[in-house]
């Protein structure tokens, strides 16, 4: 299973924030939602810096919009001030293929999602005030999703196959290791990580390499630099640095330092 910890650089400075399990319908479409909910004081502003995972993400906000998001090459981060909500739904790649044709062309970036019924009954759920918002408001998405996308094909499923590997096996990093593993040529895997994710299959390894040398360094801040990038799978501490001024913009020293 994907670590759901992870992705978020200083957990402590969230406001209230949860993680919810898709339903049973969407559980070939999402790997996960995410809902933070936000009240502050006036003039206060709360900065959530992410290192995000190597995905695309369909967000329904307070503001009424509705987002797809692409997948990220460097850690972002986002300013929250007065008070709303987001439900965000880290999609699988069965989803993407009902969403998108070109998550590629995502990268970096994001484009609106036209659907006016899914805003209203994600809306009507997190601000009715009954009981079990947030598991209404996924229930109304994982629903809007299931209807776009139908039954997954096996090229879609074989897709999630991909997704799951490179996204939480520690022992496959490299690309060649992976198209072994998913008994598919190492030209297929590309192929199937640009068409369902947008990037190549060795920045989803090294995505998920840095969000688990970020996630040990959190909850572990005495952990040896140089040991923990030897256990990791990087050549020697230099190539852990430099993966983390890449995509973070400090080195693994300072990210410790701040958490």
């Amino acid at each position: 299973m994907i670590d759901a910890r992870r992705g978020v650089l200083y957990p402590q400075r969230m406001p209230r924030f949860h993680r919810l399990p898709p339903p049973p319908e969407g559980e070939h479409l999402v790997a996960w939602f995410w809902v933070p909910e936000w009240d502050l004081p006036p003039g206060e502003t709360s900065r959530q810096h992410v290192v995000a995972y190597p995905a695309l993400n369909l967000v329904v906000e307070s503001s009424g919009s509705i987002e797809l998001v692409g997948a990220t090459t460097a850690a972002s981060h986002r300013d929250l001030t007065g008070s709303g909500w987001a439900v965000g739904a880290l999609l699988r790649p069965a989803a993407v293929a009902a969403l998108t044709d070109q998550p590629a062309a995502l990268r970096d970036s994001a484009t609106d999602v036209r659907a006016p019924e899914l805003l209203a009954a994600v809306t009507e759920a997190m601000t009715d005030g009954a009981d079990r918002h947030r598991e209404r408001a996924v229930a109304c998405v994982s629903r809007w999703l299931a209807d776009r996308a139908g039954t997954p094909g096996d090229a879609a499923l074989q897709a999630n196959a991909m997704a799951d590997l490179l996204m939480t096996d520690a022992e496959v990093r490299t690309a060649e290791l992976a198209a072994a593993r998913l008994a598919v040529s190492l030209r297929t895997l590309q192929r199937m990580a640009h068409r369902y994710v947008g990037l190549p299959p060795l920045a989803m390894i090294r995505r998920r390499r840095l969000q688990e040398a970020a996630q040990r360094l959190r909850d572990q801040p005495e952990v040896d630099l140089a040991a923990l990038a030897a256990e990791l799978g990087y050549a020697d501490h230099a190539h852990l640095t430099g993966d983390f001024r890449t995509v973070l913009g400090m080195a693994p020293s300072g990210y410790r330092r701040d958490v």
